[in-house]
């Protein structure tokens, strides 16, 4: 490591050890003092108690004022305090999403150190973590087979209780190794009493928000209980003729058929239309090699372009314990993901001594991912030595089926692309095109077949040993456009997580994990890329206070990947090709969330690391080497019905390529908000993001961009019962 990015490991070890036993040397009296809040805050300063019945989540963070978590299963299946997991985990909680208006997984992840969230264009966004694309993607804790690591759409986070991410390879809970991170989206469930909320957000550019959730026992016995959420928004945007709607719903039902088994059904229905969107972003060099400046609200829309989305999510869940330390859960899921849009491309570099050299190319595309996926798996404790361990065996399979036509604009001069001028390019004045060119299909299917296996040994009072491993098959047939679509790969991978508890606050990890990644992306030459193969390494501290309301972690990490996709270029219909290099990233990584103090909840995160191939040259430069999130709410003392609080985003500066063709310089965002508790049913809030009006691109990953949003707010009215 080079000793000006990252300090050696001794002597983070060394600076982690003495902050944490300051945290630890708090005085008993003032860690207990810290536990019980005053009587009117006590609702939100601590936990809600919740009634466990056969395969209910006991982690539920709504209805608390917490940024912190008492445990996830998200890493091995087995439910862990987090530090008791071996490994990094970064957990977003209701309390969060609502405090900062984090209506959108973007916003969350957007709020994540050690995530990056790279907007290449308004309704398509990709992912990375320490330094690599993120494709492990979970909801309820089961993996969700993915065709292409994007996000399409706008996913709304109204139906969610927490999102967890979880760093590093996880090859145990997602079938795969892949080494960036995985990403757990957990959704809200029904509540065994009544329970309702509604707001009302006026947001910039005349956006309008509506939210509704109500919770409640559906029999006199309580043993059947639904819930339904729903959500509209709608408005204008700082760019340019964008003009995003979506409306999203969720039922869900659970009935306890007895007293060992509990039955769920889910249904989530998201729609999203967005008129003016963009496909690719803006040029970001002129011909002249110069940068090009535009306003913030810069777009290369037309005005008849559009993209719509709608997503649709059901499930099945049957939990059944088997005695007193055996559960068997089996989940069933089928997603149907459906786009139509029509959509200007402007790529080129324009030369202002003549006004030429920027190309437009309208398309118009159709497109059907479901996705089919059943995981089945039993858990339980045994006693081995004298002591007990826990196991947790399962088989996972999964199905995602992409079928997508596309159609061009013949532009009558042997191709597909139109010279066009700077009105056309930015000011959305292409006229509407004749889709009258050749069609592109794209019809193919991807399958895995997986069985996991994980056990935790107590090894010694002190000394958790974590062990699994999974063997998974990834088989692709059919065919995208004229590229054949069909692979067939297999793998174990094999992971190794140790704690050490150091003291009654303080643990000490490990982690190894194998990587089989497989890959859908093309070469230059339309051949898919073989799976991306490597390790794993991490190893760091862990510390619970306060009687676990504030967890810190800090760990070091090391990552090597051969064959990983990186992008290369494009096609002349403006399709990318990929080439597969050897790439290692290795960093550190420090995360702080829960309660600092009494009324002081705060979540911290900072990253850094470098990316290089074999030879130490520096590769994926769009992707930043240094991060820093914070977020924090404060009660003010004597007036404990006022919150106010604050978040601070900064990143590293990126470019598209070595030679810095697109750069962002590094910078900082300063967000605040505020609340005030009317009464014990009214409560209003006041959000600023962008405070200091900061001028930056969301990502230049692809050598274009568009402008981030510039000094904005919101007003919130929220009612609940």
């Amino acid at each position: 490591m080079h000793p000006r990015l990252l300090p050696p490991p001794r002597a983070l070890v060394t600076a982690i050890s003495a902050a944490c036993a300051v945290l630890s040397a708090v005085p008993a009296t003032a860690q207990s003092t810290s536990a019980q809040p005053a009587n009117t805050a006590d609702s939100q300063a601590s936990l809600p108690t919740v009634t466990v019945s056969a395969g209910q989540v006991p982690a539920v963070t709504e209805g608390s004022d917490t940024y912190t978590v008492r445990e996830s299963s998200g890493a091995t299946r087995i439910s862990l305090s987090p530090r008791e997991t071996p490994q990094s985990i970064t957990v977003t909680t209701r309390a969060k999403m609502d405090d900062f208006k984090l209506n959108t997984v973007n916003d969350v992840l957007l709020n994540t150190a050690g995530v990056t969230v790279d907007k290449s264009e308004t309704d398509r966004t990709y992912f990375s973590a320490r330094g690599f694309d993120v494709t492990n993607f979970m909801f309820d804790g089961v993996g969700v087979p993915l065709t292409y690591s994007a996000q399409a759409g706008d996913l709304d986070t109204a139906l969610f209780d927490r999102v967890e991410v979880l760093s590093g390879a996880n090859g145990l809970g997602a079938s795969t190794g892949n080494p960036s991170a995985t990403i757990n989206f957990v959704r809200k469930r029904p509540t065994p009493v009544l329970q309702a909320s509604a707001g009302v957000t006026l947001s910039s550019w005349n956006t309008r928000r509506l939210d509704a959730d109500i919770s409640t026992p559906l029999n006199q016995a309580g043993t059947v209980s639904g819930r339904l959420v729903a959500a509209h928004q709608e408005g204008n945007s700082y760019l340019d003729r964008y003009q995003p709607t979506k409306d999203l719903i969720y039922g869900v039902v659970q009935a306890d058929l007895g007293s060992s088994t509990v039955a769920t059904l889910g249904y989530s229905y998201q729609k999203n239309h967005s008129k003016g969107a963009m496909w690719g972003a803006l040029p970001l060099s002129n011909a002249d090699a110069s940068r090009a400046q535009y306003g913030v609200g810069a777009s290369t829309s037309a005005d008849w372009a559009y993209y719509d989305t709608k997503e649709q999510r059901s499930f099945a869940e049957l939990n059944q314990k088997l005695g007193d330390d055996w559960q068997w859960k089996t989940s069933l899921n089928y997603d149907v993901i459906d786009s139509d849009s029509s959509l200007f491309y402007v790529a080129g570099s324009y030369d202002a001594a003549n006004g030429t050299g920027l190309l437009g190319f309208p398309s118009t595309t159709t497109s059907s991912n479901k996705r089919s996926f059943v995981d089945s798996n039993v858990g339980g404790r045994f006693t081995l030595f004298g002591r007990e361990h826990d196991l947790n065996v399962g088989l996972a399979w999964s199905r995602s089926r992409q079928t997508q036509l596309s159609r061009n604009s013949d532009s009558g001069a042997g191709g597909y692309y139109y010279d066009i001028p700077l009105a056309q390019a930015f000011g959305g004045a292409f006229p509407v095109p004749v889709y009258n060119g050749d069609m592109t299909t794209q019809a193919y299917s991807d399958t895995r077949k997986t069985v996991y296996a994980a056990t935790r040994l107590n090894l010694h009072e002190r000394v958790k040993l974590l062990l699994g491993a999974n063997y998974t098959q990834a088989d692709s047939s059919g065919y995208a456009e004229s590229d054949a679509h069909v692979l067939s790969q297999s793998a174990v991978s094999p992971y190794a997580g140790l704690v050490v508890d150091l003291n009654r606050n303080i643990s000490a990890f490990a982690n190894y994990s194998k990587i089989f990644n497989p890959q859908y992306q093309v070469d230059v030459d339309h051949a898919t890329l073989a799976a991306a193969k490597g390790d794993s390494v991490e190893l760091g501290l862990k510390g619970e206070f306060f009687e676990r309301r504030l967890n810190t972690s800090a760990s070091v990490f090391r990552v090597k990947q051969t064959g990983l996709a990186d992008y290369a270029g494009a096609f002349a219909d403006f399709s990318y090709y990929y080439k597969g290099i050897d790439a290692r990233s290795e960093g550190a990584e420090f995360n702080l969330s829960g309660e600092l103090a009494r009324n002081w909840q705060a979540a911290l995160g900072v990253m850094a690391m470098r990316i290089t191939d074999d030879n130490g040259v520096s590769v994926r430069s769009f992707v930043p080497r240094r991060q820093l999130r914070l977020s924090t709410t404060y009660r003010v003392p004597q007036l404990e019905r006022v919150k106010l609080g604050a978040s601070l985003l900064y990143q590293g500066r990126t470019s598209s390529d070595a030679l810095n063709t697109a750069y962002q310089g590094g910078y900082s965002v300063l967000n605040l908000m505020s609340s005030y508790e009317i009464s014990k049913n009214l409560s209003v809030s006041l959000n600023l993001n962008n405070v200091f009006n900061k001028k930056y691109f969301y990502s230049v990953k692809q050598g274009s961009g568009y402008y981030a949003p510039p000094i904005n707010g919101s007003l919130a009215i929220n009612w609940k019962y």
